[in-house]
Order: C-alpha cells, then structure tokens, then sequence
C-alpha cells in the first residue's frame, strides 16, 4: 500500500487517503497549499511519525510554490516551514523533514527552483522510507517466533508511513515466512486506530487479525495468548525511552510482568539526538471531543471533562529490543544508539 501519499504534479498538489474516514471510506484530501498541510497534519488525516515526515517534506515543496511570486519569499517561506514544523509536536520525524529540507537550501536558489530541489527531496525521502521500513521489517521478523500470537497497539503500517510499515512491517516480514502467525490489534481509543486502521491493512493482506479492547490486554497476556508485542514509535529519546501512542506504557508494563518480549520498531529517524530521555518529550493534548463523542454522537454527560493526552512515554528498561532500518539494538540504549548516530548529533543528559 503505497497510494495513501501521492504528489500530482500536474495539480501540484500533494493528494492524501484521508485516514478520518477508514474503514468505511476511502476518500482522497487535497493539499494545495500550507495551511491545507497544517489541515491535514492537525486533524489526522494523515498520521504515524514517518508519514508525517514524508507530508511535511512535500508540505515545503507546496510552500516554496505557493511563495514563489512574492517580493519577500524567503520570510514568507520561513514562516510556512514553522508552520508545517509545528504543526504537531510529539512526531520527531516532522521537524526532521523539515530541516532536511532547510539544509538543502541555499542563497542563490530562486523560490521555483528552490521547489524543484526540494521535489527531488521528497521523492527520495519517500522511496528510502518504503526500503528503510523493508529491511526493518527482515530485521524484526527474526524475532518473532512461529506460530506466534502478535499483539500491536495503534496503527504502524503503511498507512502510517510512506508504504510497507514498522510494526506491520515486521509483522508482514514474519508473515511471509510463517503463515501460521496471528495479530491481536487493540483497538487504541480515543482515535481507533488499531480498530480501524491496522485491522484494515491486516485484513485486506488476508494476515488474520482479531480486534481487542484497549482494557482486555492483560487479560489476554494471563491467560497466555500473547507471544510478543510489536508496536511503533513517535519518538526515541537517546536513552531508548520511547513515546508511542496513549496507552503504550500500561501495555509495557503488563509484558514485562507476564514476561512478554516488548518490541519496539521504528526508523532510525524517529531517534531524536536532542532529547536526552523520556521526560524531555513534549506530550501533544488533542481535543476532548475525541474522547466524549462518537464520531458526532457524545457520549459523555454535558459539562463533563476529559483527559486526551495522544501519547505516553514508556521508560526504555521495559523495552526488550529496539528494531530500526539500521539493525536491532538492544540495551544499553545509549551505548546502541550513539553506536548508529554519528557522535556530534548526540546530547547527553
């Protein structure tokens, strides 16, 4: 599944499977300009920290375009660029788009061939994280057992990124070698996206999945029907502390009580060099309407308050192995990665 994140470039517009509307529809939210990114990036359109880098990177491509006739187009697109880059703040691979695209720019580019480097850019950035999610998943496949029973939380597959995925990823990689393996998807409230989203890749691939309320895993892991968790990443502190999804850290902790192995996958991307662990990342708090509706039906008391924190960190010690494009590392987390990262990038704690 690669189609969710398409440049027309006789629109010039950056077309996205709107992911809002799965499983039910699949429609198509057009990008022609920054705030259409910002849309897109803010309400969830798009989601999963390496397809909001590849958005973000054609986010500066549609920004350079949109500024290209204006006297002060380099102001102008100084402001688009931290628009797009702040657009969210939990994902790293958002910020990281956009300064690659930063480094890449030069005084003696004009805007509209400014546009055309950064193209190029996203172009490549899309094809290297399809093949980076590839050898990441032949690398976490040789983790998984046969005939093992895979729980995931949220949605890591294609639609997360620019194609092929991490944890589906592994779990695609395994799934060609053992067909006898099984998904359990919990359902990941508020948003649903294990629900909708990886029981819908699953399914379409015929890999079977079954669906489990968020409140069901340690229920499932005492009784045996958990093998190993897989799931992803938004950010990875250089210590391994790592952020994913609301509700990642309770499902760590109950794998390392019922000693489950406890796998994380993402992309060395996702390893932020400036984040010397777990407590210096930035928690995005969405909406409570995600929490007291429905869709458009509430659900909750009038006046009633919710909490809707989007992600949790999960200390890196209640990981087992960390599975990247690079390799999988395992603890010491600090000495792993600093090993996978060139040196001047690290900050310690």
């Amino acid at each position: 599944m690669e189609y969710h994140i398409r440049y027309d470039a006789a629109q010039e517009a950056l077309v996205l499977l709107d992911q809002r509307l799965l499983p039910a529809r699949e429609e198509f939210f057009v990008c022609r300009r920054t705030e259409d990114i910002v849309t897109a990036l803010e309400t969830m359109v798009v989601r999963g920290a390496p397809a909001i880098g590849v958005t973000a990177a054609w986010g500066c491509v549609l920004a350079a375009l949109e500024v290209e006739q204006k006297a002060d187009w380099r102001t102008a697109l100084e402001r688009r660029l931290e628009r797009i880059a702040s657009a969210r703040p939990t994902a790293v691979n958002l910020r990281w788009a956009v300064e690659r695209m930063r480094r890449l720019w030069t005084p003696d580019l004009s805007a509209t061939q400014l546009a055309v480097v950064w193209r190029a850019e996203a172009v490549a950035m899309q094809q290297q994280d399809i093949a980076g999610n590839r050898a990441l998943g032949a690398f976490g496949a040789q983790l998984v057992p046969r005939g093992a029973r895979i729980m995931t939380h949220c949605n890591a597959g294609a639609l997360a990124t620019a194609g092929y995925g991490t944890a589906l990823g592994v779990i695609r990689a395994a799934w060609e070698r053992d067909t006898s393996i099984t998904v359990i998807a919990n359902e990941t409230r508020p948003f649903l996206q294990g629900a909708r989203l990886t029981a819908y890749e699953l399914a379409r691939e015929g890999i079977p999945v079954r669906v489990a309320c968020d409140s069901a895993c340690a229920l499932l892991m005492r009784r045996g029907l958990v093998d190993c968790v897989v799931l992803g990443a938004d950010r990875i502190a250089v210590n391994g502390d790592t952020a994913n999804k609301i509700g990642t850290y309770g499902i760590a902790l109950l794998a390392y009580e019922h000693g489950i192995p406890f796998y994380v996958a993402a992309p060395l991307s996702t390893v932020d060099p400036h984040t010397p662990d777990g407590a210096a990342i930035p928690i995005e708090e969405r909406t409570a309407r995600e929490v007291t509706h429905m869709g458009d039906a509430q659900i909750t008391p009038d006046g009633v308050l919710a909490y809707n924190f989007a992600f949790d960190v999960t200390p890196a010690r209640l990981i087992t192995a960390i599975i990247t494009d690079k390799g999988v590392v395992s603890a010491p987390y600090d000495e792993a990665i600093a090993k996978l990262l060139p040196p001047r990038r690290i900050v310690s704690g």
